[in-house]
């Protein structure tokens, strides 16, 4: 592998771990638009980038007929699965800021006045079209903040 010069160099100083508590973690969580949801694929995980709202304290997001979430959450029959939604800002250089998990179960909306308010709330980055919505309802919220050992 190649010595890259212009690659910063890793910071060395010290940091910590601070965790979060739930309020802090979903404010958190919600003042960034891109996140990554994990659920079961063929009996494996998988893990999809995708853009997000919170609404009254629940994750939302859109997806498309084909998409394998969708699939799995239309199949669940109201009940949900279980996912994993994460989401962060970690400076490159500094390595401080912030992560957050989220576990709960994620459902396909169906109520027509959901869809259309949740259309309006989030547009997806994909040049797709994304007719269908899932919302997480979070059971386990956890974060932890990477800040400064000042002291």
């Amino acid at each position: 592998m190649a010595n890259d010069d212009s690659a910063p160099a890793p910071s060395t100083n010290a940091r910590r771990s601070v965790e979060l508590d739930s309020a802090e973690a979903l404010r958190l969580l919600g003042s960034v638009s891109l996140g990554r949801i994990v659920f079961t694929r063929q009996a494996l995980p998988t893990v999809r980038p995708v853009n997000h709202v919170l609404v009254d304290g629940d994750i939302v997001i859109r997806t498309h007929e084909s998409a394998a979430l969708t699939s799995r959450t239309r199949q669940a029959d109201g009940a949900g699965v279980v996912v994993a939604y994460e989401a962060d800002i970690i400076d490159p250089d500094t390595h401080l800021g912030w992560s957050v998990v989220v576990t709960g179960y994620a459902r396909l909306v169906t109520d027509p006045r959901e869809l259309a308010r949740y259309e309006q709330l989030l547009r997806p980055w994909l040049n797709r079209n994304m007719e269908d919505a899932v919302r997480i309802r979070p059971d386990l919220v956890t974060g932890i903040a990477l800040v400064g050992d000042d002291g």
